[in-house]
């Protein structure tokens, strides 16, 4: 993890901020089979987002989850299961679904070790939701994006080596591909697999790909000011956690996450 601490401060782009914006991307390296996944949450800066430490017990995994008001907005488990999640436009959802009450997130890192598992997880719960879609990745190669666009769910699966995810439905059509931090994340990834093959990826290395998607801080009409609350960035492959707030690199939080998940301690890490 050497590198970070120059990160987030030389990427920072000024461009108007939108703070229901995300950028997730979860990305194998094809010449290691390392895999990474990575996130922005921007959102407003008024909220009090923590990171909570779950250790495995009475059947459920060890977790790390990141968000506020006792809901996970992401996270990872103990299996090397990740989940985070994107606004979209509203969209009408199958009938006879629902959004689940409650921490979802939570629950699935707590009882899903894989994808398949989180994906027959949603289906048993009727889980459906109208104004997000969600990434699914593992540390077997398996990464999803489900969504649910004019009444039916909608699953995509990863290509070749990538799968990102910013706030439109990929699955719609009548949604133009317009995002400008989708264009720059698929530009970044492309220039990760041209690179000379005895050039080493690093989590380093694929974080500055969404690095230059981040939304500096502004107010809005009415003095409320939002941008990118927190960045993280997952090594599912050495399961390596970092989490970056509010750009600010002397605010950064790294763990061993088996290591921390095997403390048998739960704790919150308040992130103000």
């Amino acid at each position: 993890m050497r590198g970070f601490r120059n990160l987030m401060l030389l990427i920072i782009i000024a461009l108007t901020t939108d703070v229901s914006a995300c950028s997730i991307v979860y990305f194998i390296d094809s010449r290691t089979g390392k895999i990474y996944f990575v996130n922005n949450e921007d959102y407003w800066y008024d909220v009090k987002p923590y990171i909570q430490i779950i250790p495995g017990s009475k059947g459920k995994l060890g977790r790390i989850w990141y968000g506020w008001n006792n809901f996970g907005q992401g996270g990872v488990n103990e299996k090397g299961l990740v989940i985070d999640g994107a606004t979209t436009t509203e969209q009408n959802i199958p009938a006879g679904y629902s959004a689940m009450k409650g921490n979802m997130t939570d629950d699935i890192l707590a009882k899903c070790s894989t994808v398949d598992e989180a994906l027959h997880y949603l289906e048993d719960k009727r889980i459906a939701l109208k104004n997000a879609h969600i990434m699914l990745g593992d540390r077997n190669g398996k990464a999803v994006i489900v969504e649910w666009v004019d009444a039916a769910k909608h699953i995509i699966p990863i290509q070749n080596n990538r799968l990102a995810a910013t706030n439109f439905n990929i699955s719609d059509n009548t949604e133009a591909k317009t995002c400008w931090r989708y264009s720059l994340i698929e530009k970044g990834l492309d220039e990760l697999d041209a690179r000379n093959s005895k050039d080493i990826i690093t989590l380093k290395d694929v974080g500055n790909v969404i690095g230059k998607t981040v939304q500096p801080p502004e107010k809005d009409s009415e003095g409320r000011l939002g941008g990118t609350i927190y960045s993280t960035f997952i090594d599912l492959t050495d399961m390596k956690f970092i989490l970056i707030y509010k750009l600010d690199n002397s605010k950064m939080q790294k763990m061993d996450i088996v290591k921390e998940l095997h403390t048998g301690t739960s704790r919150k890490i308040k992130l103000e």
